[in-house]
């Protein structure tokens, strides 16, 4: 997809104020809830394997009842990683103090060929 400048803009901007991780960090370390923050459709079609799907639209308003402890390490992904650090900055923001973006997200996943599962 290609995206438009102001947007892209935005993510450069939040970029140097949040954790990214890699897949292989991600894969070593076990302490972290995944999240997917993509579309209900994109949800729907697949996911990461033990994501739980919290929408780009609806994170911010629902996160704290879904995890109320802001110590929480969430790991957030979407489809390329830039809707992810966008959530992740704003999660930040509420006061989260374990959030991160995944790098590439669902379309990093998908190129190195792991599983993916549906609802």
């Amino acid at each position: 997809m290609k995206h438009n400048s102001g947007f892209l803009a935005l993510v450069e901007d939040v970029i140097p104020h949040i954790t990214e991780l890699t897949i292989e960090q991600y894969q070593d370390d076990d302490s972290w809830i995944l999240i997917d923050v993509r579309e209900d459709n994109e949800w729907l079609k697949d996911h990461l394997p033990n994501a739980k799907h919290l929408g780009r639209g609806i994170i911010e308003r629902d996160v704290e009842t879904r995890f109320p402890d802001k110590e929480t390490p969430l790991l957030l992904y979407c489809g390329g990683g830039y809707r992810s650090a966008l959530a992740a900055f704003n999660l930040q923001k509420m006061g989260y103090t374990k959030v991160a973006s995944l790098i590439g997200g669902y379309k990093a996943w998908i190129q190195r060929q792991l599983p993916v599962e549906q609802e």
